[in-house]
């Protein structure tokens, strides 16, 4: 509110100074200095303070140059806020896929060595391989809530394009209607490393499943579940 009124404040003492040369030499109006003046000058102070402001003075700044100007500042947010929830979601697809392909190397590394453990060796990999878990449901959480933020950008962008087009600034609607395929294109590139993770994660646990019954049968114990630790059945 404060940084309202300091605006409004500015604005007042901007348009006395404009009066006051408009009474010393009426030809101040027609300068095209100040008719810069006041496109780049009260433009913007009408968009942050949201006052209305007479612009008879100035040639070509009417309200539809106003309307395409706010919705170029319109695109361009929205393009910016896309930007840095793509680059945020396509880290944080890359880091889940990454902590699954650390616990399928480590589930694999169990299947190779089994039998050939001591009891406290396979308690240590039990360990490491529930925290791999744990850390994997993390970063899918983490990656699902940037897809859901994401979603929104690109909505949000999708509106801001179609406001610009309406409002006659189809330069910047072609814009961010660019940056939005763009956007779209490498998020689904990334996607397909966690499409491609949790594939291999699938396989592996078809690959558990045949060894550690080959395992139980090679024991004498194909129906004694015990022998198979429960925290590496159990669903992720």
């Amino acid at each position: 509110m404060a940084a309202l009124w300091r605006r409004l404040h500015y604005l007042s003492l901007f348009r006395s100074s404009i009066r006051f040369l408009f009474r010393i030499n009426p030809s101040v109006a027609k300068s095209h200095l100040w008719t810069g003046v006041l496109r780049s000058g009260v433009a913007p102070l009408v968009v942050s303070g949201l006052c209305a402001v007479p612009f008879k003075q100035a040639e070509n700044l009417s309200h539809d140059n106003l309307v395409r100007r706010a919705a170029s500042l319109v695109t361009d947010s929205s393009s910016t806020f896309l930007s840095q929830v793509t680059l945020a979601l396509i880290d944080a697809i890359t880091e889940y896929a990454k902590a699954v392909h650390t616990l399928i190397a480590l589930q694999r590394q169990y299947l190779d060595s089994l039998g050939k453990l001591s009891p406290a060796q396979e308690d240590a990999i039990w360990q490491v391989i529930i925290s791999q878990r744990a850390e994997v449901n993390s970063k899918q959480e983490e990656m699902k809530r940037f897809e859901s933020t994401w979603v929104t950008s690109v909505r949000l962008c999708e509106m801001a394009a179609e406001a610009a087009y309406i409002s006659g600034a189809e330069n910047a609607s072609v814009t961010v209607r660019t940056n939005i395929l763009l956007a779209q294109s490498q998020v689904e590139e990334a996607q397909k490393l966690s499409l491609d993770a949790e594939k291999k994660l699938a396989e592996t646990k078809v690959m558990e499943v045949e060894k550690m019954t080959q395992y139980a049968a090679s024991q004498g114990s194909n129906n004694d579940e015990e022998e198979i630790p429960e925290a590496y059945l159990r669903e992720d």
